[in-house]
């Protein structure tokens, strides 16, 4: 039997009132997610433990079965952890954004946390100029994708650093910086750094990069083999460095797709081709969609309801198709919620489906954050959801 995990980031939501008091999940059409709740199971799943931040690195790790309270290390770990980069123990890697802010002072406010949604093209030559320009025997500056860079400190697990509480900059979005400034200031060599790279960035950059927010700091990352985890060959498949750096330091499969943007014109159809491709040999596969996050994120409600819908018709129902006559066990759900009135995430217990040969149906006409929680199915740590799955499906 194939396993195919779906992840619609960011999906879950609470009512909006543009949209008629529905969620964006509500709104769109899933007739493909709609039949598979029918038939199979569907529940609540609280993917972050009890005094985490609700982070997609948080989230995607319990969802790929991994205890969070026991591995997470950080948010820039995991994308080094994608790049394949040699690090030493004491490194403190920290997960770099490219950023637009008003002024970088007290009065400053985080305008745009992607700048613009910046591309590679125009990313990668900038973080490199700050490498040129600043980077030492301290800090070396990573090129990523799109605003996600990093930042690595050498010998920083050792220092106060590792503790500062930065806030990701998703989270606030049009509001003050003056907090986070202040953590900073408590290392001059770091604050030093922030300033200078606003100094550069402000100088002949067309783009709308002003500022660097160095964020998500921990030690190098360590993970089980997910294969010997689970008894199953896996991929992931996704466009950010985040789930691909799950992937490797798992033991997975990294699928890279061309045309895999993170954002609503994604290649939808590259990805399903990746899924259907390693599932001829391999036996389970975590196809990872970022859209609906990025809309949350947005604040728009009518994107977010189209990525949605799209990830139901351009993902799901080509699956659905291809593998019609296979048995597969299904596991359908977010990471995350990131509603459109906080424009962040939340730790909102996440709808699921899981859908297999032999499992009791649900008998849902649809499939919603309301539905799941009508029928009490609950599962209390995120990363006990693969290994339910699997149980019900007659695999462990």
């Amino acid at each position: 039997m194939k396993v195919l995990f779906l992840v619609a980031d960011g999906m879950g939501d609470w009512p909006v009132d543009e949209l008629g008091g529905k969620t964006p999940l509500e709104a769109a059409h899933t007739p493909n997610m709609d039949q598979l709740a029918n038939t199979g199971m569907v529940g609540r799943c609280s993917t972050i433990p009890l005094g985490m931040a609700p982070g997609s690195d948080v989230a995607n790790m319990s969802l790929l079965g991994f205890d969070p309270a026991r591995y997470h290390t950080g948010r820039g770990p995991i994308e080094a952890a994608a790049q394949g980069l040699e690090l030493d123990e004491n490194d403190l890697v920290w997960r770099l954004n490219l950023v637009t802010v008003s002024q970088l002072d007290k009065d400053g406010l985080m305008l745009d946390y992607s700048s613009g949604h910046i591309e590679t093209e125009q990313s990668r030559p900038l973080v490199e100029r700050l490498q040129k320009t600043m980077g030492g025997d301290t800090y070396t500056f990573v090129p990523g994708i799109q605003y996600r860079h990093l930042l690595i400190q050498k010998d920083g697990v050792q220092t106060d650093d590792a503790q500062l509480a930065i806030n990701p900059p998703h989270d606030i979005t049009d509001k003050p910086i003056k907090s986070d400034l202040r953590a900073f200031s408590r290392n001059p060599e770091l604050w030093d750094v922030i300033f200078e790279a606003h100094d550069i960035l402000s100088e002949d950059n067309p783009t709308k990069a002003n500022s660097i927010w160095p964020w998500g700091q921990g030690s190098p990352l360590a993970l089980p083999d997910f294969r010997e985890h689970f008894g199953l060959r896996g991929a992931v498949i996704s466009a950010v460095d985040l789930i691909k750096g799950l992937g490797f330091a798992s033991g997975m499969t990294v699928v890279d797709v061309d045309g895999a943007t993170g954002l609503l014109d994604t290649n939808y159809e590259g990805k399903v081709q990746a899924a259907l491709e390693y599932l001829e040999n391999g036996e389970f596969a975590f196809v990872h969609l970022e859209g609906p996050d990025e809309c949350g994120h947005g604040g728009n409600a009518e994107e977010k309801t189209e990525a949605i819908a799209r990830f139901d018709s351009r993902v799901v129902g080509p699956l659905r198709k291809a593998l019609g006559n296979e048995d597969v066990l299904w596991i359908i759900c977010c990471d995350h919620y990131t509603p459109i009135k906080e424009r962040t995430h939340t730790t909102d217990p996440v709808p699921f489906i899981v859908n297999a040969p032999g499992v009791e149906a649900s008998g849902l006409s649809v499939f919603t954050e309301k539905t799941a929680d009508s029928t009490g199915l609950t599962i209390d740590e995120g990363h006990e959801l693969i290994r339910f799955a699997l149980e019900k499906a007659g695999l462990q």
